[in-house]
This record gives C-alpha cells, sequence and structure tokens, in this order.
C-alpha cells in the first residue's frame, strides 16, 4: 500500500502544482511598471481557467487558452513613486509587493555593457553610494539563459550597493543620470554578454530571411559536427599551455596568455542563443526603450554589421509589439594605436555601420564615445560619461528635452576641388574642441587614396574640406582611424562629432559573412 499511496500524493501534489498560476521571473514584487503605456502581464495556468489581475483601480479578467497560456493588458498608468500591490488570481492566488510606476529601460550587448562598477574609474565609491529606493535592477543570469541552472532568469530588487554590485556600470550611471532629471521611478533590466556577437542576439527566422545573414546560422551546423574534435584539442592545448606556465614562473618569466576558447565550444556565438535565453524571456514587459553597446566581437565582418544590427532591432522591435520603441547605439570608442597616415580598420567600419543604422533606422540615435576610450585596452574605464551620454541622448530624443547632441553629418557636396559638408545638431555653431586647426579629415579622389585634408569652417554648420594632392575628389572621412589622434570637432556643448565617411567604398572585410 505504501507505494501506491505514494504514487497518489505525487500525483496529487503534480495537479495541485498544474493548477499554479505562474509568472515570468520579470514579473514580481519590487517592480517598476512602465508609464504612460499599455503594460502587459502574462503567465501560464490551466487551460480554461480564469485569471484576474487586479492593480492600481483596474481589475482585467482573461482565460488562458489550450497551451496553458494568458495575457492581460492593464490602461496606461501615470508615474507613482508609492509602493502598489498586485493581485493575481485564479486557481491559486499571488500577490505582488511594492510595485512603483516610471521608466523602464533595458541595456544590452557584450562586455563594456556588461562591465561593473568595481571595473570602472571610481566605481567603488560610487558603488558605495548607490542607495535608490526607486530605482529598481534586474539583472539577467546568463547560466540560466543558457538552462545551466534551475535558478530564476533574474531577480527584482530595489538598489543597493549589493544589488547593483554585478550590475552594468554604464546602465546604472544612465540610471541615475536619468532619476535625477525625470524624478521618477526608474525600472533598469540588464542583459549583456562579453564576447558575444550580434547574430546571437537575433532570431534565427530573421537571420535565414537575408542570404547575406543565413551563414551566421549556417556556421552552427559546423561547429556541431566539429565540436568533439574541437574540444579534444582545445583541451590539449590548455594541457600544453599549463605545463609551458609553469616552466615560464618558475624560470621568473611572465606566462604566455592561454589559448583562445574555440567559438566551437562558445554556446553564447550560437546564432539566436542569447536572443532566446535571455531576450525573449523578456517580451513583452513594457518598456520605454532599449541602449545596445556591441560591436567589437563582429569587426571581422563589419561589411555585414550594418545588415544584422537592422535586422536584430527589427526583430525585436517586431516581437516585443510595441511599435518602434526608441533604440539607442553606443559607437565604439577609439582603440589601438595612433596611425601617422590614414588607415583602412575594420574597427571604424563597424563605427560606421553603427552610424548608419542610426541614421537610417526610424527613431534609433547614436552615442558617441570617440573621445573616451583608451588605446591599449578595448574596456575603456570611464563608463560614467558613456552613461551621461546615453542619458543625454534619452532626455533629448525620447524624452523630447530641448538640448543638443553631438553634430551629425547631413549633406554632402562636391564643388570643384572642395567637398562642403552640411551638419545638423550645431547648436550655435560647428567649433574646434582644441588646437587651432580641425583635424583628422581625409580626402580621395577617384583612386580612393586617401591624404590628409584642410578643413576649415565656413559657416554655422558648414565645413569645407580639400587637398592640393587631389584636385578632383570624390569622398571625406573625418576621424576614421581606429584611434584618431586629435578627433576635434564639436559645438557649444563640447560633445564630439561621430566619426563618418562619405563614401561607399568596400572595406577590408568586404564578402566576409
Amino acid at each position: 500500500m505504501k507505494p501506491l499511496c505514494l504514487t497518489i500524493l505525487i500525483a496529487l501534489s503534480s495537479i495541485a502544482a498544474l493548477a499554479d498560476i505562474r509568472l515570468p521571473d520579470v514579473i514580481g514584487s519590487s517592480m517598476v511598471l512602465q508609464q504612460k503605456q499599455t503594460v502587459t502581464i502574462w503567465g501560464s495556468a490551466d487551460p480554461g481557467e480564469t485569471v484576474i489581475v487586479t492593480f492600481a483601480g483596474q481589475k482585467k479578467t482573461t482565460v488562458a487558452g489550450s497551451d496553458g497560456k494568458w495575457r492581460v493588458d492593464l490602461g496606461k498608468l501615470p508615474s507613482n513613486a508609492n509602493p502598489q500591490l498586485m493581485t493575481i488570481a485564479g486557481k491559486n492566488t499571488i500577490e505582488l509587493k511594492d510595485i512603483l510606476i516610471g521608466e523602464v529601460w533595458l541595456v544590452a550587448g557584450q562586455s563594456n555593457m556588461q562591465r561593473l562598477l568595481r571595473e570602472t574609474a571610481n566605481g567603488d565609491t560610487w558603488q558605495a553610494a548607490a542607495n535608490h529606493p526607486t530605482m529598481r535592477l534586474f539583472n539577467v543570469r546568463r547560466e540560466v539563459g543558457f538552462r545551466r541552472t534551475g535558478k530564476p532568469i533574474g531577480e527584482l530588487a530595489a538598489c543597493t550597493p549589493q544589488s547593483v554590485a554585478e550590475f552594468s556600470a554604464a546602465g546604472y550611471y544612465f540610471a541615475v543620470e536619468l532619476q535625477k532629471e525625470l524624478n521618477v521611478p526608474i525600472g533598469m533590466i540588464n542583459a549583456s554578454w562579453g564576447g558575444s556577437q550580434a547574430e546571437a542576439w537575433t532570431p534565427v527566422a530573421y537571420l535565414n530571411s537575408s542570404p547575406d545573414l543565413k551563414p551566421t546560422v549556417d556556421r552552427t551546423k559546423i561547429w556541431e559536427a566539429e565540436r568533439e574534435k574541437v574540444r579534444a584539442d582545445y583541451a590539449a592545448a590548455i594541457e600544453a599551455w599549463r605545463k609551458k606556465s609553469d616552466q615560464q614562473k618558475a624560470a621568473g618569466a611572465r606566462p604566455s596568455p592561454s589559448p583562445g576558447v574555440p567559438d566551437a565550444l562558445r554556446d553564447y556565438r550560437i546564432a539566436s542563443s542569447i536572443y532566446d535565453g535571455m531576450i525573449e524571456p523578456l517580451m513583452p514587459f513594457a518598456i520605454r526603450g532599449a541602449i545596445w553597446y556591441q560591436g567589437e566581437s563582429n569587426e571581422e565582418r563589419a561589411e555585414q554589421y550594418e545588415l544584422l544590427l537592422t535586422t536584430m532591432i527589427r526583430a525585436w522591435r517586431e516581437r516585443w509589439g510595441e511599435g518602434n520603441f526608441p533604440f539607442g547605439i553606443i559607437q565604439l570608442p577609439n582603440y589601438r594605436a595612433v596611425k601617422a597616415e590614414p588607415e583602412e580598420a575594420p574597427w571604424s567600419f563597424i563605427r560606421e555601420a553603427q552610424r548608419r543604422t542610426a541614421m537610417n533606422t526610424p527613431n534609433t540615435g547614436l552615442i558617441v564615445t570617440i573621445d573616451i576610450g583608451e588605446p591599449n585596452d578595448i574596456h575603456p574605464k570611464n563608463k560614467l560619461d558613456v552613461g551621461k551620454r546615453m542619458a543625454l541622448w534619452a532626455l533629448k530624443d525620447v524624452y523630447g528635452r530641448k538640448m543638443t547632441g553631438s553634430p551629425v553629418l547631413k549633406n554632402v557636396e562636391i564643388k570643384d576641388s572642395k567637398i562642403v559638408l552640411t551638419f545638423a545638431e550645431v547648436g550655435h555653431g560647428l567649433k574646434l574642441k582644441d588646437g587651432d586647426k580641425l583635424d583628422e579629415f581625409a580626402i580621395a579622389g577617384a583612386d580612393k587614396k586617401w591624404v590628409w585634408a584642410e578643413a576649415k569652417i565656413i559657416g554655422k554648420d558648414k565645413i569645407e574640406v580639400s587637398s592640393p594632392a587631389v584636385p578632383e575628389p570624390k569622398a571625406v572621412r573625418y576621424a576614421f582611424n581606429s584611434n584618431p589622434r586629435r578627433p576635434n570637432l564639436t559645438n557649444d556643448t563640447g560633445l564630439p562629432a561621430s566619426p563618418f565617411r562619405t563614401d561607399n567604398w568596400p572595406d577590408p572585410t568586404s564578402g566576409k559573412r
């Protein structure tokens, strides 16, 4: 009888568990809901189960579908910093406490977005002071996104020195500036993964729909076929490295770097993998917008990146169901050695792809960082200015503040031996940030040979570029080296103009997919 009773108890407990209403991890106590937008609450229950959601004077009723899924849409809510209670009732009742209403943002990308406060300049001081009761953080766990553990994908918490410890530094600095200016509760969601490529953040269906992007999916099959051999070879390489490293240490020498992990062993490099595990589970949680800080790992395929990033943004917007929500792109900074002559480097073409994506994609903006990188560190420590510029873009383009941003190239006109550039976002006029002349302008003719040019401001919003060496110019580039020596074009804000090119000539990664 004992085994029979045990079987019955297990069956009954399974039925009871099945009957419970369940919510996604991103919906819970201490969350911030997006103000002035439709807010979706969703989850699962028994098929046909009636679910009632009550919050802020609204009561919404729905019935779970045949797949057990349900959702309700709450009407637009005004900002409210006073904690409120939400109940979700069916066969069981869930009470969510301490809910605020304000602005919700998603920050995503690779290691520079993932970078923690303690890894940034003066980050320890900022972390110690990070007590913000009306700022709430949700940090998407990478190991959960890839099902390496059964823990929740993230946990909601008020911002404290403890809860912010594993959060994005750039995201935190952005939130601090935003809250200071808007004076409303702020909800921040961080989904970032160092070393990730943009195709991992993009749904497979969207990648497969383009002949230029489909190879990013096809690589998955190649990796699957060679994975066991690659794993064995990598293990042997690590063992050999350890022996050599021990010998170097014994000799008082600095050990050589360890072998890099092959792509076939990086599950976060697989097309759509991060999207599936870390972005889709957040949908359709209402957000104001998203900010993206990535591109480093796609450097070898810079030509492809504009299409890839544009496709990713479109996929997120379509699947989120909020229309063309604001999307900020943090442009890669200056990096690597300063070169004396104009160069053709993939790093610069990634920046250009980011600029063109921002210019050509509706409700998308560019956050310029060409002056706050580090030549020898792909992870520059100044994330405070990055966060401030993120906030400036949001306040200006999303919240309608009358502010001036970085100068933006608007028009190009060839006039005999000169090229005249017209800019938007000039404020009271274009200016030199330092020095006595504009630097970092290069010009080329039909032979595509670049030489440094003379550039001068000839009006509030115009620059004239020329060189005696190029009597019939065809194109101009500005600050287009990986690490331009002195990019000094600005306006009265002091913000740097974005690097740009006016040509569409093939880049060094042409044809790489």
